[in-house]
């Protein structure tokens, strides 16, 4: 293709097409690729965890895996590992994601950023205030986080299933919406889901962000350097009581987002690390997350007692209901209050059906509840109701999303 008839978002030579919009064309094809691959990986589990070889599951995952370095020696189950180790690489990425959004995406604008912003804080609001009005006073109220989350990787999904008939900006707007989703997310999981803390070991991290920071600001470029000290800060992390994954998302955030003079082809580090570390996420830590924790037994007696649970209640509420509603009012007030604009190509059943698809809670939503409660029966409840309230919410969410196409088409045909 000659350069006189290629698309203007492809030309690199133009900035808004080099950082912003291939970098966003190019996350939110991975995403939605991941997307299959988590949903393969989810079935696995389930009938894994519910086949005659179940006992094999649950001892896969519970067996010990020790790990040590010198005078340093660990000792977790392979499960810990996952969730603890893969899943820090996870956020690390989500943090180059946040950083990028926040330097060159559209949180860098805070007139483009608002409607995202307001509307997923909405989405994290009101899910929890329903969890806890049906959960308060009880054991299960600690896991008011759960249906906070939102799935990009299963939502995208969704909308590429649906294809051209959904505009392009839902599928923009909802990756900026997850992305501040997932700040929400990150300050939950660190400030109401640790128990204890070690200031020691706490200190040492940030000792360790401070060395990488210094690292940067000298014009160190040896990643294998920066590698071994996020290492070290991701130990002194999960030894300080913070979980560890917060230490994946603090790297992330670190790293330059803007292209430096040594940087070849005008590529940040963070583009080349986001390039190079999203598909190995995406296609390989998330599905594993998945086939480590998805694995839920369904007897008839397991779903009866979710069925009457008023835990796995709040959270199906919580992602179906609690989202929709969320996002769409705090959209419409920050568009009522002149504080942010909907996007021309959308109407409000867009952002209706939006919403209802970012009850896709899922990767995230698991992962809190693995967070919130220690007893093994509170945690199916919980994961029961995050499978349960994600089918529904991507069928909703597929049906409003067409529908308020189809009437926008015949509006605009009459018109």
């Amino acid at each position: 293709m000659t350069t006189a008839h290629r698309p203007r978002w492809r030309d690199s030579r133009r900035p808004l097409a080099r950082f912003v919009v291939q970098p966003v064309a190019r996350f939110l094809q991975v995403e939605a690729a991941g997307g299959v691959l988590l949903l393969a990986a989810t079935i696995a589990a389930l009938v894994w965890a519910n086949s005659p070889w179940s006992a094999g599951y649950r001892g896969t995952w519970d067996a010990v895996v020790s790990l040590g370095v010198g005078p340093f020696h660990l000792a977790e189950s392979l499960g810990h590992w996952v969730n603890d180790g893969l899943m820090a690489l996870f956020f690390f990425v989500v943090g180059l994601e946040i950083k990028r959004e926040l330097v060159n995406g559209e949180l860098a604008n805070r007139r483009h950023a608002a409607l995202p912003a307001l509307a997923a804080l909405g989405g994290m609001v009101v899910p929890a205030t329903i969890f806890v009005a049906l959960n308060a006073g009880t054991p299960g109220a600690r896991g008011w986080g759960i249906p906070m989350a939102t799935d990009i990787a299963f939502a995208l999904g969704v909308l590429t299933l649906l294809g051209r008939r959904i505009p392009g900006s839902v599928g923009i707007l909802l990756l900026g919406l997850a992305i501040a989703d997932d700040i929400g997310a990150i300050v939950v999981i660190a400030v109401f889901y640790t128990e204890q803390i070690s200031l020691g070991w706490l200190a040492a991290a940030v000792a360790g962000l401070a060395v990488v920071t210094v690292m940067r600001r000298a014009g160190v470029w040896y990643v294998p350097a920066y590698v071994l000290v996020g290492a070290v800060v991701w130990l002194c992390t999960l030894e300080s009581g913070v979980h560890a994954t917060i230490a994946g998302v603090a790297l992330g955030l670190l790293t330059p987002a803007r292209p430096g003079r040594r940087d070849v082809g005008d590529v940040s580090v963070a583009e080349r690390l986001e390039t190079a570390l999203h598909p190995w996420t995406s296609y390989v830590v998330i599905p594993i997350f998945a086939l480590a924790n998805a694995g839920i037994p369904l007897s008839t007696t397991a779903l009866r007692d979710a069925t009457s649970s008023r835990l796995t209640i709040g959270v199906v509420l919580g992602l179906v209901a609690g989202k929709v509603i969320g996002i769409t009012s705090f959209a419409w007030l920050a568009v009522r209050l002149r504080l942010a604009r909907l996007p021309d190509e959308l109407r409000w059943g867009h952002i209706v059906g939006m919403g209802a698809l970012a009850g896709v809670g899922f990767t995230v939503s698991i992962f809190v509840a693995g967070l919130a409660y220690d007893d093994v029966l509170a945690q199916d409840e919980a994961k029961v109701g995050v499978l349960v309230a994600s089918v529904v919410a991507a069928a909703l969410g597929s049906a409003l999303l067409l529908r308020a196409t189809k009437r926008d088409t015949m509006t605009t045909r009459r018109d």
